[in-house]
């Protein structure tokens, strides 16, 4: 999101970071609701919703599209597993640069378990 928000404030797009937590809306992103879903899909182990999903990004943004997506959905998976698994602590820097956009949607809720 850091990431997104700082290509943002370069191209000057705004995007609503709220739509990650209650799943409303695009955020801001052509197809963002789709490819939230798809994202959405691809961790939550049920079988037939991912393949609606994927059929759905698909027929709306092409195969290539669909492989970026499926990646950028993997990649992210895996780097959160992996950090989850090993402890690893956000670091300072990166801390301070995601602070605003973390207390926006709520995230740090997770961390204390109160989400």
């Amino acid at each position: 999101m850091v990431l997104l928000r700082g290509s943002g404030e370069f191209t000057g797009h705004g995007y609503d970071f709220s739509v990650v937590m209650d799943g409303s809306g695009d955020g801001g992103v052509p197809r963002g609701k789709l490819l939230m879903d798809f994202g959405a899909a691809v961790v939550g182990g049920d079988a037939d919703s991912l393949a609606a999903c994927r059929d759905g990004v698909r027929r709306a943004l092409g195969e290539e599209a669909l492989a970026d997506a499926a990646g950028v959905a993997a990649i992210f998976n895996a780097v959160v597993r992996v950090a989850d698994a090993t402890g690893i602590p956000l670091e300072d820097a990166k801390a301070a640069a995601s602070e605003k956009v973390r207390a926006e949607i709520g995230i740090d809720a997770f961390a204390d378990g109160k989400a």
